[in-house]
């Protein structure tokens, strides 16, 4: 596997790749990786000739009081787990490489309306960021398909409009939530609970799939469902930030005339954010 932290090489190596008649499947990642990014470099194998993996910690995405600085970086260990499942390449940009006048003077990427709500309300300038690099990364890499994981549901529904408004031509691809045994969806941030937090952890998709219950059983109050679901997670220990139930295209709150759904929440577990999400 090619290790890669330059861009002509990169060009270069795509270049290539595309005179040999090849087509390019790409993997962006902040790196840390787990079983959930490997399954989506399993499923670019299966759809693409090559396949490139990108690892950047995006200081664009993070607020000033999130953890960027704690962001566990296992360089060595995730390019061990990408040559065993047979990427041929990852891209390993620094900060100064991708945004080479600082992020002050950055020219950036915003998504408006789909990125304003949810995780885009509780974090200003989160999905900016996210936009900027992806798109950046995109034109660097100029791949014919990009994968992306379901369980950040917000974030693939800004990259598939930001695909489409800005005309790039490539499919964008979700794939389905890896969990852990008890339901809890696969994170790097897992990695920060306790013991004993981890323990409750499993109580989101627990939540997730009971409103899914209800939905699915005809209950159409949505706003009291929600409020349901916040008080339990509450007495258990977290602080929610939001449960939606929302139109899964528009990802706009949802009233019982909306069809299809999604539900996406975040909560707290002591100091550590968690998000899910279930289709209904």
């Amino acid at each position: 596997m090619l290790v890669i932290s330059d861009i002509k090489v990169l060009r270069a190596t795509v270049r290539a790749w595309r005179q040999a008649g090849q087509t390019v499947a790409f993997v962006p990642t902040m790196g840390n990786l787990h079983s959930g990014h490997f399954k989506l470099v399993d499923e670019a194998r299966q759809r693409a000739d090559r396949v490139i993996v990108s690892i950047f910690v995006n200081p664009m995405q993070f607020g000033a009081n999130e953890d960027l600085a704690k962001y566990p970086r296992t360089l060595t260990e995730d390019c061990a787990g990408l040559t065993e499942h047979q990427a041929d390449a990852v891209f390993t940009p620094t900060p100064e490489l991708i945004y080479p006048r600082g992020l002050d003077t950055q020219t950036a990427v915003e998504v408006p309306k789909i990125g304003d709500q949810h995780c885009g309300a509780s974090r200003p300038g989160h999905f900016r960021g996210v936009a900027t690099v992806v798109s950046k990364l995109f034109n660097l890499v100029q791949p014919d398909i990009a994968l992306f994981g379901k369980k950040d549901y917000q974030q693939l529904a800004v990259i598939r409009q930001l695909t489409m408004d800005l005309s790039f031509p490539i499919e964008i691809i979700g794939i389905d939530t890896e969990r852990a045994t008890d339901g809890l969806a696969l994170s790097s941030r897992n990695g920060y609970l306790s013991t004993e937090a981890r323990a409750t952890a499993p109580l989101i998709y627990q939540q997730l799939q009971w409103l899914r219950q209800q939905i699915s059983g005809g209950f159409a109050d949505f706003r009291a469902l929600e409020q349901q679901v916040a008080d339990t997670l509450s007495q258990a220990g977290f602080r929610p930030d939001y449960i939606h139930i929302c139109n899964r295209q528009t990802l706009e709150l949802a009233d019982s005339n909306s069809k299809p759904l999604v539900i996406l929440l975040a909560a707290y577990l002591g100091n550590t954010r968690l998000i899910d999400n279930l289709e209904v």
